[in-house]
């Protein structure tokens, strides 16, 4: 690959995020998130997603109804404009990406939950540890890790024809091959948003994290 191949870039356009969050995720299935790291191109194919603050009432699980539905400096991205990344630290040790979707001044956004792996791998064996391939990118942790994306990535255009960090175009997913369950990791937030189903992957891939 030449040096000019590695700069092109062709990035979905701001408008494809600028929908409602269930809508994107669902579109994101098959499409390729790419990493450059230090001049080489890392990432993969999005094999799972979920939708957050996609609803006419408060969704109990989304970061962007905290402080009575009004941003903080740890949530202004997630507020819009869309189709940028919304990056944060959970747990103290991990760092989630996620896409920002749907209208300005609402809180609406997707958390790439897992990829399959098919560029820079090496990069990536040697990011997880030479953890197995399997297990690289099967969780949001495991391919933020993998494709060093952190919080200096916070706000980034993923539109822009010079980002470092961008989704593409990958290979059709067909309604029937997508899944759906209930989002992961949302500890005592009550019901109904506890078991929305807004979580959705792609059936029978095998880098899908373990919550099926």
């Amino acid at each position: 690959m030449t040096a000019s191949s590695l700069l092109h870039r062709s990035p979905l356009p701001r408008t494809f995020y600028a929908r409602p969050a269930r809508d994107v995720a669902k579109a994101l299935l098959g499409a390729r998130l790419l990493r450059l790291v230090d001049g080489q191109r890392v990432g993969g194919i999005i094999v799972e997603a979920e939708a957050y603050c996609d609803s006419a009432e408060p969704d109990r699980a989304c970061h962007g109804t905290r402080n009575n539905g009004q941003p903080t400096l740890r949530t202004t991205v997630m507020f819009g404009p869309a189709g940028h990344a919304y990056i944060y630290f959970t747990y103290g040790m991990h760092w989630m990406f996620n896409v920002v979707t749907g209208e300005p001044g609402q809180a609406n956004a997707v958390l790439i939950r897992a990829l399959e792996p098919d560029t820079g791998e090496w990069i990536i064996s040697h990011n997880r540890r030479k953890q197995p391939r399997s297990k690289w990118t099967n969780g949001p942790a495991k391919l933020t890790a993998a494709l060093e994306i952190d919080n200096k990535l916070n706000g980034t255009e993923l539109f822009s024809a010079e980002t470092v960090l961008w989704i593409e175009n990958g290979r059709a997913v067909l309604p029937a091959q997508i899944a759906s369950g209930p989002r992961v990791g949302l500890g005592k937030t009550p019901e109904p948003w506890f078991s929305k189903p807004w979580r959705y992957w792609i059936t029978d891939n095998p880098f899908v994290s373990q919550y099926r």
